[in-house]
């Protein structure tokens, strides 16, 4: 199994929910961490927790929607850190409402941060993985980008983009022996879900939790680097 102690991982929307217990699991393998958000008190808290696991760990405040705020920030992640072995794309926003109701401005600002983040992200760690000819990239998607529902429309779209644009990846770098998994859980109890109405908050017998997610990541990044976790959905149990 790869050995992740002291390796240097990047997780977007790192502050809270997913992005957090992933960051958590990461710190407990002995992997530091640099995580993101646009919420400063938030990722304070979170460096924090990660600080008390033994690690090294930073933030940086920015919206990976804008590729001038995404250039600086990684940069500055990168010569703090060091380097970056593992990069989680993490960082997405939704909303819900029907197709003519939801305001064109919300449509596009979910397509910007979803998928265009994602983009900006990888675009500026992508050339110090490759000079290394090694690396893991964890892209996430969900189930609404394999099968679009109402009133998701935008979070769909942006979803079914990330499977494209993270498949298309991985066919590409995989001659610089860098992993691309994309990864689409269905509904995780989380801040998001929780605001949205989505899942009901300490559901922790009845729907799938952010650990669970994290725990599916580790499992990924073990594997011997013969072996690639292409892509994996993760369902609750309970229907």
């Amino acid at each position: 199994m790869e050995n992740l102690k002291n390796k240097k991982a990047l997780i977007t929307g790192g502050g809270r929910g997913l992005g957090k217990a992933t960051a958590l699991a990461f710190a407990k393998e002995g992997i530091d961490v640099a995580i993101t958000g646009r919420n400063e008190a938030v990722l304070k808290a979170t460096v924090a927790e990660l600080k008390a696991l033994g690690v090294t760990a930073i933030y940086a405040v920015f919206d990976v929607g804008v590729y001038t705020e995404v250039k600086t920030a990684i940069k500055e992640i990168i010569t703090e850190l060091g380097t970056i072995d593992i990069l989680v794309n993490n960082a997405g926003i939704a909303s819900i409402g029907s197709f003519n109701e939801m305001p064109v401005e919300e449509w596009t600002q979910i397509i910007q941060t979803n998928v265009m983040g994602m983009y900006h992200v990888t675009k500026e760690v992508l050339p110090y993985l490759i000079e290394k000819n090694i690396g893991d990239i964890i892209n996430v998607s969900s189930t609404a980008g394999l099968n679009g529902n109402p009133n998701i429309s935008a979070y769909s779209a942006s979803k079914f983009a990330v499977i494209g644009m993270s498949e298309s990846l991985m066919k590409e770098v995989r001659k610089n022996n860098i992993r691309v998994c994309t990864l689409t859980p269905s509904t995780i109890e989380s801040d998001m879900t929780v605001e949205l109405g989505i899942a009901a908050k300490n559901s922790q017998d009845s729907v799938l939790q952010p650990e669970d997610f994290a725990d599916l990541i580790l499992a990924g990044l073990k594997l011997p680097r013969r072996a690639m976790l292409k892509g994996a959905a993760l369902w609750s149990t309970n229907p």
